[in-house]
């Protein structure tokens, strides 16, 4: 008896052991998510990623609110565009590092890891790679050293936590290198990157361009401080084979919706949800630099003068548009308006100067990444170096004609003739123009060109000094009255990456509108 009740204790304390670890097994069954993915489509990465490089956040702050403004191609009497009059405004100055290192490069690394080692996701890597040296190449434009080896890469080891910002000379090193193993390895023999690839829907060939195209921009940006090595990269990528008409474009494609991230940012910021175009209008500088040229795309930039918001009110005549001169406010911009616009802005405000043509805001317009337009121009000023011998003259017309052909990607109405354009290159008179002049009429109209493509505008100034802008005047400007040579950090990184943030600092001298980057002379 005893000896059975004992068994019975064991065999209870067994069963009861075995409930208890299925009950627990169960139990910890209903912490997993049985609707939740555990693979995820490294396409589908590729594809968001893509998407967010013009998300509307960063692309308003730093491409409009900045970049534009400071570079005299949209101009403001509202204090918030703070590179009209040089403020410093945070959240717009580091909205660029703040949304793209988690929201784009974590993504684009994780692509890259998992497809690096697959022969059948070559061409996915590939692109992959493009883009993502596409955004840290503007990332570095826009502030200098910034993070790059370790970028996006938390999720690959601890030791990625917190990156160490790089130097852009070593940036600008790796990206070359990057560029060319891209590019290469772009192979027919693999998967096909198809719908999901939002620019060039799967077509190798000009995304073999792009990546050419891309090198030579960088190859240009450094050739003030690196003319050997610039030269070196310009040549072999212009023999790879770069862009050779605009049906090469590197455009991100949009659609109206459903969700906010299917739409063009910048133009989601310019008008549609946000509407921000109420309060810039076209610079009176770029206004007075296309009338005095008779540049055929007056109109194309200008939607007239008038409420924005009631087409009724619309002076679409080209000899009434008016821009907007930089660098005042509601109240200081009386001091350089004549009596009768004095008068006038009294009744109407802001309308009467020219606006931004709605026609190029729509949601599903395509989305700048880099033009045929500026791969010709670019050509025209190697000629003039003498990295090339083929004839700037050719080249720099067709750098205008493609520039101004471009626009009928956003509009049909843009169309305009090749009599009205061949009339335009003549007027400018480049043929027989110094060597000087030449380089300054390249930098405008690639000026005009990136109209739309704003940090790219900013960051060719930068390094040119073309076209000639005088910087506006206002007592309020945070650091002085000069256009400024960089954006200061995200704020955040001052907290939660001291030691990395304070030796990039020291490294190039500051962290101010003032401080220069490596290919701008600076450390």
């Amino acid at each position: 008896m005893k000896i059975k009740n004992t068994l019975g204790t064991v065999l209870l304390a067994s069963a009861m052991l075995f409930s208890t670890a299925c009950s627990e097994d169960a139990l910890l069954d209903l912490n997993i998510d049985q609707n939740s993915a555990t693979d995820i489509d490294m396409a589908y990465l590729f594809s968001l990623g893509t998407l967010r490089i013009g998300a509307e956040f960063e692309n308003t702050r730093v491409s409009m609110l900045y970049a534009a403004t400071m570079i005299q191609q949209i101009g403001s009497t509202s204090s918030y565009f703070s590179g009209d009059k040089y403020f410093y405004s945070a959240a717009y100055s580091g909205s660029y590092m703040e949304s793209h290192y988690t929201g784009i490069m974590r993504l684009f690394q994780q692509v890259i890891a998992e497809t690096a080692d697959d022969p059948a996701m070559a061409n996915l890597n590939a692109a992959t790679t493009v883009l993502k040296v596409f955004d840290l190449h503007r990332m570095t434009d826009i502030y200098g050293d910034v993070p790059y080896f370790q970028a996006g890469k938390g999720l690959q080891g601890e030791e990625n936590w917190f990156p160490a910002y790089d130097n852009q000379k070593d940036i600008y090193s790796a990206m070359v290198e990057e560029l060319r193993a891209a590019r290469d390895k772009f192979t027919e023999s693999a998967l096909p990157l198809g719908a999901q690839d939002f620019v060039y829907f799967g077509d190798l060939g000009k995304w073999r361009k792009f990546s050419n195209s891309l090198l030579m921009r960088i190859a240009m940006r450094m050739s003030n401080v690196d003319p050997t090595f610039a030269e070196e990269v310009f040549l072999e990528a212009n023999s790879s084979g770069a862009f050779t008409s605009n049906d090469d474009i590197a455009f991100i494609h949009y659609e109206t919706g459903p969700q906010g991230i299917n739409r063009n940012g910048l133009n989601d910021g310019y008008w549609n949800s946000n509407k921000y175009g109420r309060d810039c209008k076209v610079s009176a500088t770029f206004m007075d630099w296309m009338v005095e040229n008779n540049d055929p795309r007056l109109m194309i930039i200008s939607g007239g003068t008038g409420d924005p918001d009631d087409p009724t009110t619309w002076n679409t005549d080209p000899a009434v548009q008016k821009g907007l001169p930089n660098g005042y406010n509601s109240t200081t911009i009386r001091t350089v308006l004549s009596p009768a616009d004095t008068a006038d802005f009294s009744a109407r405000g802001n309308r009467i100067f020219s606006m931004q043509n709605l026609r190029y805001f729509d949601w599903e317009d395509p989305y700048y990444l880099q033009s045929y337009a500026e791969v010709e121009l670019m050509k025209a000023e190697a000629a003039l170096k003498g990295w090339i011998s083929s004839s700037a003259n050719e080249h720099f017309s067709n750098g205008v004609t493609a520039a101004i052909n471009a626009w009928v990607e956003f509009d049909p109405s843009f169309s305009r003739t090749p009599e009205m354009i061949s009339a335009y290159i003549a007027g400018r008179g480049f043929a027989s123009a110094s060597t000087e002049d030449k380089l300054k009429l390249i930098g405008e109209e690639y000026w005009a060109a990136t109209y739309l493509n704003h940090i790219e505008s900013w960051s060719n100034w930068r390094r040119t000094g073309y076209p000639e802008l005088t910087p506006t005047q206002d007592p309020n400007a945070f650091e002085g009255n000069f256009i400024p040579r960089r954006l200061r950090y995200w704020e955040n990184e001052i907290g939660s990456n001291y030691e990395n943030y304070s030796a990039a600092r020291a490294r190039m001298g500051g962290d101010l509108f003032a401080t220069k980057v490596w290919w701008d002379g600076g450390n």
